[in-house]
């Protein structure tokens, strides 16, 4: 039993180097981003033909790719398609679908993709005659149906325990060679602060929304780590230590929604936690909060003196001069209010998938867009997307009546829709992630570690 704990741990350690030298070599040799998007669908691809899926290994393919989306985006350049993160986790799932099959408890699900087919047939009167159709509706459902093929492969998906913690190492390992270059590349913080507005420089050069929510998912993953597998010293302070790093990345990227979703489902996560173990470990678990606690202060100080003052500025939705921002939304208010006029005005078929924008423009000469999944689905999709909405809200939920076993459910399902109403479904996490909400968690029998699990 030892020995296996320490081989556990070991190979986390290994994980952990390799990824940071997988960031560090992608700084040195920017090219170097195609080879890891592509080298790891080929080892993931061979990992799940070769094991036939009996360990779920598309599940922590997927998860894999989730996490590494954006980074893969940023250094892969044009050779990888946009929505190649999206893609990739669909692949692994159908894979996994194939070998594994869904459950027959997935109706509803079913039902949800079948309810994306109206507004495309529509948007196809509907778009502008110069629009590129197909590339409008992929943009615009790539996000709602890769959620879709995930939970049909997740509903009730018996996983064991071991295998839903190496889920979250899945979620880690990508982020912290995210953080590794971003460390090597960005700016001196002090000579490319000019606001107190999202920062593309301290985001490496690219979308601070996305950053923040990538950098996030690995601050999430990291709480995790601290409460379920910190056991040993060592482990426990280097876990601390890339929170602390990668908490101080997320922060300085000036975007807030990413870092305030992380904080809110680590919240969850941490009160689940506490309710689920005896009255002895609440004891190690509040020593645990009051490190947490500190680490977390001391970052933020860090980021507070780096930044001269100007990210408490941001958090307190100030700007520069100190003045209050009268719009806590930076605008998106008045542009989900627009989508849900849309969908009033047109309540039966919405106005087609993808025509928001165009649609937008035309009535109120804006061009912008929401950011904001909800009344992106409704206004598109019209009830169709009305009825879409109230499945995916309603559907975990009642699962959740039924089977408690996920401590991590309301976790997953806060981060799903905390990020759709500031980052809609630009990138695959929100969608994955809510649906390993509908994982079934299987509980091993005390004293015991599967070999094979610890093999894999």
């Amino acid at each position: 039993m030892l020995k296996l704990f320490k081989n556990y741990n070991k190979r986390y350690l290994q994980l952990i180097g390799l990824h940071v030298a997988i960031g560090f070599a992608i700084y040195l040799f920017r090219f170097l981003g195609l080879f890891y998007f592509l080298g790891s669908m080929v080892f993931f691809i061979l990992w799940i033909f070769q094991s036939g899926n009996k360990q779920n290994q598309a599940l922590l393919a997927a998860a894999y790719m989730t996490a590494g989306e954006v980074f893969f985006r940023m250094t892969g350049g044009s050779l990888i398609p946009w929505e190649a993160g999206k893609y990739s986790v669909i692949c692994f799932i159908l894979i996994g679908l194939f070998f594994s099959g869904t459950s027959r408890k997935s109706a509803p699900y079913w039902l949800y993709l079948l309810l994306l087919i109206p507004g495309v047939l529509y948007a196809a009167e509907t778009l502008n005659f110069d629009t590129n159709v197909r590339k409008a509706v992929i943009f615009n459902l790539s996000g709602p149906f890769c959620l879709g093929i995930s939970a049909l492969y997740c509903y009730d998906r018996k996983i064991s325990k071991q295998q839903f913690h190496h889920l979250i190492w899945a979620l880690l390992m990508p982020v912290i060679a995210l953080g590794v270059y971003l460390l090597f590349y960005t700016p001196d913080t002090r000579e490319v602060l000019n606001g107190t507005n999202s920062n593309f420089a301290l985001s490496g050069g690219y979308g601070p929304n996305q950053v923040a929510t990538a950098l996030g998912i690995g601050m999430f993953a990291l709480v995790v780590q601290l409460f379920v597998n910190s056991k040993n010293k060592l482990i426990f302070f280097i876990n601390l230590g890339l929170l602390m790093f990668l908490t101080y990345r997320g922060i300085i990227t000036f975007s807030r929604g990413g870092i305030f979703t992380a904080a809110l489902i680590s919240l969850a996560f941490i009160v689940m936690y506490f309710q689920g173990v005896s009255s002895k470990k609440r004891n190690a678990i509040s020593f645990y909060l009051v490190i947490l606690g500190s680490a977390i202060a001391i970052t933020w100080l860090i980021s507070s003196v780096r930044t001269m003052g100007l990210i408490d500025l941001r958090y307190a939705n100030k700007d520069a001069a100190g003045r209050i921002k009268e719009d806590l939304t930076t605008g998106r208010q008045e542009l989900v209010t627009s989508e849900l006029t849309f969908f009033m005005n047109n309540p039966v078929m919405g106005i087609g998938v993808g025509k928001t924008k165009e649609y937008r423009e035309e009535k109120l000469d804006i061009l912008a867009a929401s950011h904001n999944e909800i009344s992106r689905l409704l206004s598109e999709h019209g009830v169709f997307g009305l009825i879409a909405l109230l499945i995916l809200l309603a559907a975990p939920l009642f699962y959740r009546i039924g089977n408690r076993k996920n401590y991590l459910f309301y976790s997953f399902y806060g981060f799903w829709f905390l990020t759709i109403n500031h980052s809609s479904m630009r990138v695959a996490a929100p969608a994955f992630l809510y649906a390993l909400a509908l994982l079934n968690v299987m509980h091993e029998p005390k004293n015991t570690v599967p070999r094979q699990q610890i093999s894999q």
